[in-house]
This record gives structure tokens, sequence and C-alpha cells, in this order.
């Protein structure tokens, strides 16, 4: 009873969220489906999915002015409207060269509408409840995400169907949050901070986020693909995501606990290494059921990496800095995101479909390479450990929402970094870069 008490003022969000997340997860595996159908080739579906991500890191600099502007619940129908309009016109304009820039504008607007979701959910939460309240939003994202995939049963993706139920998803996603009579919140301006300070004491997190997000980008985007031409029916390609989605969801705490108790570069090295071992596997798996067990393992340990980049970076952040830093980790994660779909797809067209778990080995080995040479030669400024929170690449208010009582327990700690680094720190990450 507690717990429904708790969610009583986040109902009508966590409703549209799921709304939303059903529709956006089937567009973005759908399309990808229908490109191949429609003959592109892997090149050029990297490309016009990696439009997706282009527009994801502009509108984390547009949200919050367009939400300052017109409010929340008016910047949601606006977005909304245009990601439903976006959706169906890909059925409207079959060709490669209008679905790039519909998947910038879509991307865009879809930063837009995470953004509005998370700050409500930020502004309603008690201090004490969320971090609870995070976890079920975490449930319900990748809960919705997982479902979306199953969706893919409904029709074939060649149809119109699919597009169409996209859309009404979507619209059906205004309906909770605009019905409610509860204040809207007001958005702050985001504190400026330095990606080159980052760099400068903390550039294992800052590459394990952006090499995270080449490897990411690339299953979002180029994985239907790679299990169609496997031999994966529709319904096999869904249930392939699906279950790298599960695995993700259900193996991202045990190792984030894991590293909460132990030395997390060390833990992150074992995890990037080990999911470089498995996505190599892959090429080799005798059965689609032992690829589907592959993916799972793969998919606990890939979508705990950048939670593990952001909990090793607050590691070393001041608390005043931890939203800002933790702002850029994102920007760098989706600029990964970005490009993975490109370099992909231009190695799946060159070597075949098994240039995907190819690529993304060689891109986790790298970041493997990179942590061993860092834990070896450098050690890092660490007199506090952050605590884990599993998450999926979002927006900067979910950032705020995880570490906002971190941020005040270790402000009251005056342990936590000597006066002198405490203020090399805060000089550091508020000059600009």
């Amino acid at each position: 009873m507690r717990s429904l008490a708790m969610l009583k003022p986040v109902r009508s969000i966590l409703w549209s969220v799921a709304l939303l997340l059903l529709g956006n997860g089937l567009l973005n595996t759908l399309l990808t489906l229908r490109g191949t159908g429609e003959g592109f080739s892997s090149a050029v579906l990297g490309m016009i999915m990696s439009g997706y991500f282009v527009g994801f890191i502009c509108g984390t600099w547009v949200s919050g002015r367009l939400i300052r502007r017109m409010g929340h619940i008016r910047t949601f129908g606006f977005c909304a409207s245009i990601c439903a309009t976006v959706a169906l016109l890909h059925l409207v304009f079959i060709t490669p060269w209008v679905w790039l820039p519909l998947r910038v504008i879509y991307g865009l607007s879809f930063i837009t509408l995470i953004t509005v979701i998370e700050s409500w959910l930020n502004s309603q939460a008690a201090s004490h409840e969320r971090g609870r309240i995070f976890a079920v939003y975490m449930v319900v994202n990748l809960g919705a995400l997982a479902t979306a995939q199953q969706l893919l049963r409904l029709s074939s993706p060649q149809g119109f169907l699919l597009f169409v139920v996209i859309a009404i998803l979507i619209s059906w996603a205004l309906l909770p949050i605009t019905m409610t009579r509860r204040v809207q919140p007001k958005i702050s301006e985001r504190p400026k901070s330095s990606l080159r300070a980052l760099l400068g004491f903390a550039p294992l997190a800052v590459a394990c986020a952006a090499l995270s997000g080449l490897a990411m980008g690339a299953f979002w985007s180029m994985t239907p693909v790679y299990a169609t031409q496997l031999g994966f029916d529709i319904a096999g390609v869904g249930l392939v995501m699906s279950v790298a989605i599960i695995g993700g969801a259900l193996l991202q705490i045990p190792i984030g606990r894991f590293s909460d108790k132990h030395d997390r570069p060390k833990v992150m090295t074992w995890v990037v290494l080990l999911a470089a071992l498995v996505a190599a596997a892959m090429p080799f798996a005798p059965s689609h059921e032992m690829l589907l067990g592959l993916y799972f393992i793969w998919g606990g340990l890939a979508f705990s990496l950048y939670p593990l980049a952001v909990a090793q970076l607050i590691d070393q952040l001041h608390p005043d800095e931890i939203v800002a830093g933790s702002a850029d980790m994102l920007v760098m994660h989706g600029a990964g995101c970005a490009v993975a779909p490109i370099a992909a797809g231009s190695l799946m067209t060159v070597v075949g479909g098994h240039g995907l778990p190819i690529y993304i080995a060689c891109v986790f080995a790298l970041l493997g390479a990179y942590a061993i040479y860092r834990r070896r030669r450098v050690t890092a400024l660490v007199t506090h450990t952050a605590h884990f929170e599993p998450m999926v690449q979002s927006s900067a208010e979910a950032l705020e929402m995880i570490f906002d009582d971190a941020q005040r327990d270790l402000f009251d700690d005056p342990s936590f970094y000597e006066p002198h680094e405490r203020e090399r720190l805060r000089d550091a990450l508020t000059s600009k870069a």
C-alpha cells in the first residue's frame, strides 16, 4: 500500500512513458526491417538510424529552452504530435534521403518528451522517495522497450498497420499527462561544465560512455538486420531484441551492486572484456537458441557499462558538479551512438551480417585495452564510492533525480576531498572548455 501511495503523484506520468516507449521501441526496430525489405543497404540503413541519435544530441541542448518557453504539457503535446506525424511520414516517402531528416526530427522531439517526463518525475517525487520512483521508472522503461518488440507479431513490416499502431501509441501517451490536475513544474538552468576538465581527471569514465555508445548504437540500429540475415523471421527478430533488453534489465543491478563493493574500474574492465568475448562468439553460435542465450548475457553486460561509467565519474566528482558532469557523459554516449550505425552498417556491407558482432567486439576490446592501461599506469582520485543506479540513455533530468540525495550526503562529508583538491576540481569543472 505504501508503494502504491508513493506512485500516486506520478501515476499518470508512468502511463504516458509506457505508451510512448512502446511506440518508440517498435518504430526503431520496424524502420530497420522495413528498410531492409525496401532494399536499403546496411550502410544506408546505418546512416538513417544515426539520424535519430544526432537529433537526440541536439535535443539535449534545445529541450530545456523549449520547455521553459511553452510549459511541460504544451511542449509534450507539441513534440508528441511531431513524433506521431513523423512515424506516418515514413510510409508516405519511402526513400533514404527523406527518412534521414525524419529521424533527426524524431530524435530531437523524442528527447524533449523524455526531458518533460523526467523533469516532472523529479519535481513530483519526494526527496526521500526519488531513488525508488526512479527504479520503478526504469522497470517501466525497459519493460515497454522489451514488450514493444513483440508487437512486430501484429503485422508485416511491409504493410502500414504497424506504423499506424506506433502513431496511435504515441498519441495515446498524450492522454494521461494532459489529464493531470497537478501543477506543472519549472525546469531550471543547467550548470555549465567542462568536458575538457572531465577528460583531465576521469578519462576512463568518459571513454566508457563514448565507446559504450559506439556499441549500443549499433545494437539498437543494426541488430534487426543481423537477425534477419541469420534467418530469423519477424517474430524471431523481436525475440532477439527482447532477450537482450531483458538481460540488461535483470543483470544490471547485480553487476552494479558488485561494483559498489569492489574496485569499480576493475569490475568495469572485466565486464567490457566479457562483453567483447560474448560478441566475438556470436558468429560461431551453432543454433538460434544458442545465439539468444549469448544475446541475453551480452545484454546484461553491455547495458551495465554506461551506468558503470556514470558511477565511476561520480566517484571522482565534487558533489556540486555531479549533475553537470553526468550530463556531459550523456552527450558523449549519444555521440558514440550517432557514429555507431554508420560504422557498423558500413562494415556489414563489406563483410556481411557478422560484421555487427565483429564491430561490437572490436569496440569493447578497445575499451578493455584502454581500461587496463589506465588501471596500470594511472591511479584515479577516488575518496568516496557512489551507489550504482541502473539506467538507459536518458536525459539530464534523470541524472539529477538519481544523484540529488547523493549530492547532499557527500556535501555534508568534510572528508570527501582535501580542501585544495575540492577547490581545484570545482574550478576545473565550472570553467569553460
